[in-house]
């Protein structure tokens, strides 16, 4: 490990990417602390202690470094671009233009490219707009209540200059944080908004630990540590494990040279939606929050505010695991699509021994699919919910090794190890991985 760290600084590219990156990273975690002008801190301080409890709150906060509960410029962080990403791609299946541009290589992705930048700023304005209303009324329950029972206000001038400038402001910064992640995707090491996520994730990792400890002490902190190593073997092993469908092709004869005879496999990971049904789950908890605002009835105000606000409710943590499944599968059937995919290998005159070509090869994989999707997708609901089941247990509110903070940093650093690992490699020095 120390060897490969230190042939990582002896190639100069690579050594120029790797101090680009963080200087990127630099930056970005100082426009987490610059806060809005025209916000109350006194507020924001109360706001920042109610989110340690986790929930859809806890969750948005996660993905923003913690900028979200001090209502800094980078408030809404990388979320508006991952959601108009994930829209894309859902586009893609009923528009077919959408679909076209991603089967035109690099010409078409730079137009999808396009459109989601666009995206991403309308989204930014919208959900803006709403986190000023939001955090000057309280939501009704999504941002809780302070100590003496009041919701948050964290507008007390609630002028039209003063939320357009909020909005303006909200929207500046995450266009910024946008371009920031494609500056790191150009010219630093990894992708730039999964290693923007990965930082937001562990920088609330060091203050969240020290929470737990101050709160449940050394005992069950030891416990808690413990689970967290064991939860990065298990995450590992996950995200590693696929499923290796071979393929055979089939020899053909061009002229006097004979081509083909070649034998491969498709790899179907275990997980193969990633952390994203972990985000649709959050996004779908969030709704009657936001319904809870509109509609009149209290009975349904308060059943809202009772069991999918609270984190440690019992129907809380139900919805949460049985959306994270469904979720799981309907990405996964969206991003691979085993119709087309038989088509390709047929067409490219292979097959999979044993299977005839056409659909009887549809069906298998789509069964394989189904058969693999279904450890993978209960795995993610087990890891989104251990925070919500440990406040119910132990009662720690501070959770600061969940699941989902885990398994995105743990997918992040292994993307960018294998990408460090194969420049290293190219030159002929020994990589992470070898």
């Amino acid at each position: 490990m120390l060897s490969s760290l230190k042939n990582m600084f002896k190639v100069p590219d690579l050594r120029n990417k790797i101090l680009f990156t963080l200087l990127i990273i630099a930056l970005f975690r100082l426009g987490t602390h610059i806060p809005v002008p025209g916000v109350d801190f006194q507020a924001v301080k109360q706001l920042k202690a109610q989110s340690q409890k986790g929930g859809v709150l806890g969750f948005l906060n996660l993905f923003s470094g913690g900028a979200l509960t001090q209502f800094a410029v980078f408030a809404l962080g990388i979320m508006p671009y991952i959601t108009s990403s994930i829209i894309m791609q859902l586009l893609a299946v009923v528009i077919p233009k959408i679909e076209q541009w991603q089967q035109q290589g690099a010409v078409g992705q730079k137009k999808i490219t396009q459109w989601t930048r666009y995206l991403t700023v309308a989204l930014a304005l919208m959900q803006s707009t709403g986190l000023a209303f939001v955090f000057h009324n309280g939501g009704r329950g999504f941002l809780g209540r302070n100590a003496n029972g009041a919701q948050f206000d964290l507008i007390p001038h609630f002028t039209v200059p003063r939320v357009m400038l909020v909005v303006l402001t909200l929207t500046a910064g995450t266009a910024l944080v946008m371009w920031l992640g494609e500056l790191i995707t150009q010219r630093g090491i990894g992708n730039g908004m999964s290693v923007l996520i990965f930082v937001s994730v562990l920088s609330r990792i060091p203050f969240q630990g020290g929470a737990v400890r101050a709160e449940a002490g050394n005992v069950k902190f030891t416990a808690i540590l413990l689970l967290a190593l064991f939860l990065i073997v298990a995450i590992v092993f996950v995200e590693l494990g696929q499923r290796r469908i071979p393929v055979q092709f089939a020899k053909r004869v061009v002229g006097r040279r004979m081509y083909g005879g070649q034998s491969t496999y498709i790899p179907l990971k275990v997980n193969q939606a990633g952390v994203i049904p972990i985000i649709f789950a959050s996004s779908v908890l969030y709704f009657p929050v936001l319904l809870s605002n509109v509609v009149p009835w209290t009975v349904v105000r308060q059943f809202i505010d009772q069991h999918l606000v609270q984190p440690d409710n019992l129907v809380y943590i139900g919805f949460y695991g049985i959306l994270i499944v469904f979720f799981a599968y309907f990405y996964t059937a969206i991003t691979f699509d085993p119709h087309q995919q038989a088509d390709i290998i047929r067409k490219q005159g292979g097959f999979i021994p044993g299977i005839r070509p056409g659909p009887p090869t549809e069906a298998y994989l789509g069964k394989i699919l189904n058969r693999i999707t279904l450890p993978g997708s209960l795995f993610l609901a087990i890891i989104a919910l251990l925070p919500s089941i440990a406040l119910a247990i132990w009662g720690v509110t501070q959770f600061p090794f969940g699941g989902t903070a885990i398994l995105i940093a743990v997918g992040v650093a292994l993307e960018t190890m294998k990408q460090i690992d194969s420049q290293l490699m190219m030159r002929n020095y020994e990589g992470f991985l070898r």
